[in-house]
Formats: C-alpha cells, structure tokens, sequence
C-alpha cells in the first residue's frame, strides 16, 4: 500500500506542467533604468516641464542625443501617442566626452551614471497613465548592444 501511495506522489508531480514549477531563470539587468518620477500633476492645457531622471548601469555608457559620430544612434525620448499627454519638447544634457581604450584619439559623447531629461508636455484634463520611450544603444569599452528602446511608465495628472 504505502508503495503504492509514493509510486502514486512521484507520478503526479512527475505530470506537473513546467509553469507549476518556479522559473530559475536569472533576470539580467537593465542597461538603462528609469528612477523617477512616478507621478505628476500638471495645469491641464499649458506647457509644462517634468524632469525624467534615468541611470546607465555601471561599466556602461551610451550614446548622447548628440553623438560625436553621424552613424551612432542618439538616445531620444517619445510619448505614445493617444496618451492624453504629448511631448511638446525634449532638452537633452550634454554628452560627457568618452574615449575608447582601442581608440585614443576620438571622443565620444556618451551619457554615463545618471542624468536627466527635461520633457516640456502638454496633458488634457483627467488622469493618464503615459509610456515614456527611451531609445538609446548602450556600449562597454568593447561592444556595443544592439539598440533598444525601453518604457518608463509615468501617472500624470491634468488639473
């Protein structure tokens, strides 16, 4: 009998589907995160400027809205679009030169640690839940990621 009742245990959680079991899986972090803020109330209908504060993670660097060369992918801010809140105008901080161990002689314009985007927005009355996108490519002394866009969500509320 008690054989049978283990023989019994062992199949059913033998039959347990993978997502019954708790993942493993090692989450990898983020070249770039968002900090704050969360939550903004704005004058409903006038140009106003919340500053967006984002960090580069140690070790990293990446391109600044003015990149020193053509061909690398400046760092942008978005909104989506329907939001109830439109992204009137972006200012950018300016980039920290950054010079590559292999290529002493030229200069990068990078963001590195952190830094801050002021976004002038315009939100209609009412409360909005807003996706700020952040396109950037990020980079070590060696390579660089391919490029990615992340979202910081944002509760922004018009009076």
């Amino acid at each position: 009998m008690l054989l049978a009742m283990t023989f019994a245990s062992t199949l059913a959680l033998a039959q347990r589907s993978a997502s019954d079991i708790p993942s493993r899986t090692i989450s990898k972090p983020q070249a770039v995160q968002y900090l704050y803020p969360e939550q903004v109330t704005l004058p409903a209908g006038k140009p106003s400027t919340i500053a967006l504060h984002f960090r580069v993670a140690q070790g990293l660097h990446i391109n600044s809205h003015n990149p020193s060369e053509e061909e690398f992918i400046p760092t942008t801010l978005s909104f989506e679009n329907g939001s109830g809140v439109t992204l009137d105008k972006a200012v950018y901080p300016p980039g920290a030169d950054f010079t590559l161990p292999l290529d002493p002689n030229s200069k990068l314009s990078v963001y590195t640690g952190e830094f801050t985007i002021q976004a002038r927005v315009v939100a209609t009355a009412g409360n909005h839940l807003v996706q700020a996108r952040l396109r950037y490519q990020a980079c070590d002394s060696n390579a660089c990621l391919p490029p990615k866009t992340m979202n910081a969500a944002i509760d922004v509320i018009g009076n």
